[in-house]
Parts: structure tokens; sequence; C-alpha cells
């Protein structure tokens, strides 16, 4: 059996709002623990952008219709990977002269008749090499076309017929609602093509990214995730993308019904970016937050970042963003996140009773 990451990016996270406890939050590959960061702001929110797929269609669908019509277009992946120096990072000691080959596996899906496959970065996070196996068997090696951190999304591509080609059609992740019903396909646990199935338990939670920023907007989910599902699409009742599965909250490890999903609509604006680009640029503000009446705490602001420049300090709490109120951290991490790295921002900073405005230049997010 080719052992799995089982995350990568197992972090207990003190949830900086204030919400008492800790949660295991575990992607679909593996690594040791690591401390949870909310240095900037993360995904943008949800667009509507037109997707590269197919056009959306209507009407709802049984189980197994969003299966029959989905499937064709999920892909197996396996990756390896090799390092100069052991690593017990996949669990799977292997190469010579001092060298270490590992292997991972995960989920994607396609998004165009061109091969591009949309998957987690954390599934393909340093491969040396990519396999892609369709759901009639057939395999077929990736190259990675470009990855984004910041945002658990990353883009292969494969040399394949057309006929191997099944583009899934994204939705619009603004129209989900808490409820809806949802279906899940991927390989949890390397069970290629396996089905789960829930409702969209929430909206708008917040999770870590690999690199230790944060993700918001993401799409709370009970279908069963589990290690290897990560990279898979998230579909609704008319078989389209709403997201991609990337975490789950666990005690255990396992699926406790809490699990997480990139929204479609950030995979969409990344996509078309590391397809056009290879890379993603985010907009970059520099401070570490938490919630405070009536805005968003500054914890710290990054030495040499731009808050810092512009003068923001520890113990401010910022309220608005270009005149627009943000009564939370989340909501001003994805203020900023809609701009772009250059642009100029008017903060209302509220200071020992004392209010005023900052211009700030926002800066390009570091990797």
């Amino acid at each position: 059996m080719t052992p799995r990451r089982t995350s990568a990016l197992v972090v207990a996270v003190a949830l900086a709002s204030g919400a008492g406890g800790a949660a295991v939050y575990g992607l679909a590959d593996g690594s040791s623990p690591s401390s949870a960061s909310t240095l900037t702001a993360a995904a943008a929110p949800p667009t509507t952008a037109t997707p590269a797929a197919a056009v959306k269609t209507t009407g709802s669908l049984s189980v197994n219709q969003i299966y029959q019509r989905a499937d064709p277009g999920v892909v197996d992946i396996k990756v390896r990977q090799g390092s100069s120096a052991p690593s017990s990072q996949f669990g799977s000691p292997g190469g010579g002269q001092g060298s270490q080959e590992s292997g991972a596996e995960g989920s994607g899906f396609v998004i165009d008749t061109d091969g591009h496959i949309a998957t987690n970065q954390h599934v393909v996070d340093g491969a040396t090499s990519i396999t892609v196996t369709f759901s009639n068997g057939h395999t077929a090696k990736a190259t990675v076309v470009g990855t984004d951190p910041s945002t658990d999304v990353a883009v292969i591509k494969v040399d394949a017929p057309a006929s191997e080609l099944h583009p899934l059609a994204f939705a619009d992740s603004n129209k989900v609602k808490v409820g809806d019903g949802v279906v899940a396909i991927g390989s949890p646990f390397g069970l290629e093509g396996t089905v789960t199935t829930g409702i969209v338990s929430a909206l708008n939670r917040t999770i870590d990214a690999p690199n230790n920023f944060t993700i918001s907007g993401a799409i709370q989910t009970d279908a069963a995730i589990n290690h290897g599902n990560s990279g898979g699409p998230l579909l609704d009742a008319d078989g389209n993308v709403v997201g991609i599965n990337a975490q789950i909250e666990s005690d255990s490890g396992g699926s406790d019904g809490v699990g997480f999903a990139i929204p479609s609509g950030t995979v969409q604006r990344v996509a078309q970016q590391l397809i056009q680009s290879g890379k993603v640029s985010h907009a970059y503000l520099g401070v570490q937050l938490s919630n405070a009446t009536g805005g968003a705490g500054v914890n710290q602001a990054a030495s040499g970042g731009p808050a810092a420049d512009a003068g923001l300090k520890s113990g401010d709490v910022i309220t608005a963003i270009d005149g627009k109120p943000v009564g939370t951290s989340d909501a001003l991490v994805a203020a900023v996140d809609a701009h772009k790295p250059g642009d100029q921002v008017t903060l209302t900073v509220r200071r020992s009773g004392n209010q005023s405005q900052i211009k700030v230049k926002l800066g390009t997010r570091p990797n």
C-alpha cells in the first residue's frame, strides 16, 4: 500500500476569536505539528468568474446521478517526493546514497479540455513525480503548473487524449446556503472513486493554510472526508463544484463529521492565475489579529510590514477599511484580500479611545 500523508499541517488551534478549546485540523497529507498564525489576510471572497469548464446545469439530481456525471472528471493523484536527507514526513523510507523517496496520495478534478487538473497545494507539495489515475483506470504523468500555499490550491497538467478529459463545472459558491446537500468524491485511504454525502454545515469558516496564513470563506460540511479526499471536489445537488475538500477537524485523525472545503470562487480565481502565470500574488497588511469590540484587534504588526510602516501598533483596533465597517478579524482578512498588492487603503483605527484614519499601501504577501 502506498503510504499517504495523514496531514500536511496538523495543528492544535486555539481560535484567535476567543473560542474555547483546541481543534486538530488535518490535511490529506502529513507532517509534524506546527503552530497557527493569522499574520495577514488570506483567501479572497468567492467570485462569480465564468468557469473554464462546462456551463452550470439546473435541477437537483440523485446521488447516483451526481456520481455518474462527476466521477469521470475526478482523478486519483499519487505523488513521489525525493529528499537529500532522511525524513519521516511520509513514513516511507527509500532511495539510496543518503537520499529518501516517499509517497503521498490525494484527489483532484479536471477543469478544462487542455488537461488542467485542480487539487490542493499540500497534495503535490515537494513532488518529484505525479501520476494521475482516471476513473476508467487509465493513468498519465502530470506536471505542476503552479501552486498557491496561501489558499492551498494547485493546478497540475496531464498530456491525455480528449476522451480522458471530462471537465467539471463550477457552481457559484456565493450562492451556497447552510443546509444545502453536498456530495464529495475522492480517494480516502486510497479507495478511489469513493462517494460520501452530507450537507453544508456552516459557511465563512476560517482555516489555516499550509504556509500558516489564513484561508477565509471555507465551507464546512458533515460529508465524510478522510485522508486522501484532499483535492477532490465538493459538489452541489446539480453535480457542480462548490469547493475543493481540504481539511478535517478531528480528535481522532479520522472523519468526525467536520470537514472544510476551499470555496469554488477562490479555486477558480487562483487556478486561472496559476494557468496564466504559474503564480499568485496576494495583498499583505502584515498584522496578527484577534476579534475586539467593534472591530479587528491588532495583536502584532510585523516589523517592516505595511501596517507597521504606516504606524499601526499592538493594541490598535481596526474598525473600518475604506469607510466600510469590519466587525471581526475575519471580515478584515477578507476585505484586505479583495485588494491587490500595491493598492492604498484607508483604515479607521481606534487607539486609546481616540479614532484616526491611517493610510496603508498594501504589500505582497511573503511565502
